[in-house]
């Protein structure tokens, strides 16, 4: 397994290696000792999935304490932009983002930890998107900042007109106005 850090601390892209042959291929998924070596203690408690037609963003979400999670992401079937934008308070990224393309071809996944919004946008018709997560579901401690707000800069790689965004994520705030529940 390959781990490459990216310029938010704590985040990291994971490359599995992948064992192929005529039969198939096989990979492995989660290994704690990869985080344990990356100082990443985590307990995933919980695990998503997501189907989404081509030009679907979702994001940017995450949730307040004491219910915030880290996050592993990646696709099975399908293409995505993912997107971790680091909202934490004294972080020296803060406001800062990372992009990632994560596909079922090349099996990379991406770790976001607690304190960074996550969204991503589908780049292919029935994309299917699993997320590991380190805390459960609550939906009073939810937040997140609008997924097209120009101060933010993010290439979502669509053009915005395309884009299919739940009501939901077309009414979360702006970065001006953002106040993050997160601390470094």
């Amino acid at each position: 397994m390959t781990i490459t850090d990216t310029i938010i601390p704590g985040a990291y892209i994971f490359e599995p290696n992948v064992y192929a042959d005529d039969r198939g291929y096989f990979i492995e998924t989660f290994n704690k000792k990869h985080f344990i070596q990356k100082g990443i203690d985590v307990d995933f408690v919980q695990d998503n999935q997501s189907v989404s037609h081509k030009n679907v963003v979702r994001g940017l979400h995450a949730q307040k304490g004491p219910f915030e999670q880290g996050k592993l992401v990646r696709v099975i079937k399908g293409a995505v932009l993912d997107v971790a934008l680091d909202v934490r308070f004294g972080s020296p990224t803060y406001g800062k983002h990372v992009t990632v393309e994560l596909t079922s071809a090349n099996n990379k996944q991406f770790y976001i930890p607690p304190g960074c919004l996550h969204g991503f946008v589908s780049l292919e018709n029935d994309t299917i998107f699993a997320y590991k997560v380190t805390n459960y579901f609550d939906k009073a401690s939810e937040t997140g900042l609008i997924w097209n707000d120009p101060e933010l800069a993010i290439g979502w790689g669509i053009n915005e007109f395309d884009a299919i965004v739940s009501e939901k994520d077309q009414l979360l705030s702006d970065w001006k106005s953002y106040q993050s529940p997160f601390v470094y």
